[in-house]
């Protein structure tokens, strides 16, 4: 019997339409799975979200601790948005532009959210903080340990739109080598418990153009931060 979690060919076109593909999980590391096409069937929606978050919270490049410029621009929503300046890398409950809480986390992400962690066997995730990031050609996410939160006995989730990434993902030290992923429209990313501070990372995004997005990739990842 055929295996209906089995990926599909090697030869298919990452650059295609991978909407109309069943979604299956591919295990990458104990406590590490990836969700494919998980969340094709509510991508519109989740981009709709994200247009409403932008609308009141724009997107923006961070600076470093370090006063390097971020090739990524981000945005935040939720209780507790994620900031970097050259204060340290850290969450607040305002938007530094605006001075005002970040906006509310739309039913619609949180929803998913909670769903992809429960899949992959982390129940009851509660998401506080929904870090949104635009990649346009060329940007870029180097390697790093996602540790700023109190609570590291909860999940990640990364949720990718549009256009195809390479998702690098190493072990729990640096200098381990990470292996590369290739992550599409719909793809959905969790790690946690003994992968939980694997570090990770974007390769560079490469030119071309999504229908759903245009030229750029959007991802949303989910934390629970306290």
């Amino acid at each position: 019997m055929a295996d209906s979690h089995a990926p599909p060919p090697a030869t298919a076109d990452l650059f295609g339409s991978p909407d109309e593909e069943a979604p299956w999980d591919e295990p990458i590391a104990p406590g590490a799975v990836l969700l494919r096409r998980y969340a094709c069937s509510r991508a519109a929606e989740l981009l709709a979200a994200v247009k409403a978050v932008a609308a009141d919270a724009p997107f923006r490049h961070l600076i470093t601790p370090g006063g390097q410029r971020m090739s990524v621009a981000m945005t935040n929503c939720g209780d507790q948005g994620w900031i970097s300046d050259r204060r340290g890398y850290r969450y607040g409950a305002e938007d530094p532009l605006s001075g005002k809480p970040w906006p509310a986390m739309p039913d619609s992400l949180a929803r998913l959210a909670r769903e992809a962690a429960a899949h992959a066997g982390y129940a009851d995730f509660a998401p506080q903080a929904c870090l949104i990031n635009l990649y346009r050609p060329g940007a870029r996410l180097t390697l790093h340990q996602d540790r700023d939160e109190l609570d590291l006995s909860a999940p990640i989730v990364s949720i990718s739109l549009g256009l195809p990434a390479t998702f690098l993902f190493g072990g729990l030290q640096r200098a381990d080598r990470p292996r590369r992923f290739p992550l599409v429209h719909g793809d959905v990313a969790v790690w946690g418990g003994p992968s939980r501070l694997a570090f990770h990372g974007i390769a560079p995004l490469r030119d071309g153009v999504h229908p759903a997005t245009g030229a750029s990739r959007v991802n949303l990842t989910f934390r629970k931060t306290r």
